[in-house]
């Protein structure tokens, strides 16, 4: 959990310190596929940016191309890397090229 002894670290926290918020970023990636790998801090409410890429993923002729895992704990565990690897395998080896009809 982020904490005073524990803070977020990396872009995210200079992201939100300068006002832009995650739907900003994951539209910048659209179309391209990702993956949230959510831990404790990534609470089903984060689907709320999420939908604003599926949003701007099927303007653009693409769907199935934003997922989500959570998991109580924020570390990788062998469930959630396994996951990743689906992504990863469907995405790199299949194409998953999926437009809109």
């Amino acid at each position: 959990m982020i904490t005073k002894d524990n803070p977020a670290r990396g872009l995210y926290p200079k992201l939100v310190t300068e006002g832009y918020d995650l739907q900003e970023l994951h539209a910048l990636m659209a179309p391209r596929p990702f993956l949230v790998s959510g831990g404790s801090e990534d609470t089903p409410k984060r689907w709320v940016p999420l939908n604003h890429t599926i949003a701007v993923n099927k303007l653009l002729g693409f769907e199935n191309r934003v997922a989500m895992t959570n998991r109580p704990d924020h570390s990788p565990n062998a469930e959630s890397n396994e996951y990743v690897c689906m992504f990863f395998e469907y995405f790199l080896k299949y194409d998953g090229i999926k437009r809109k009809k």
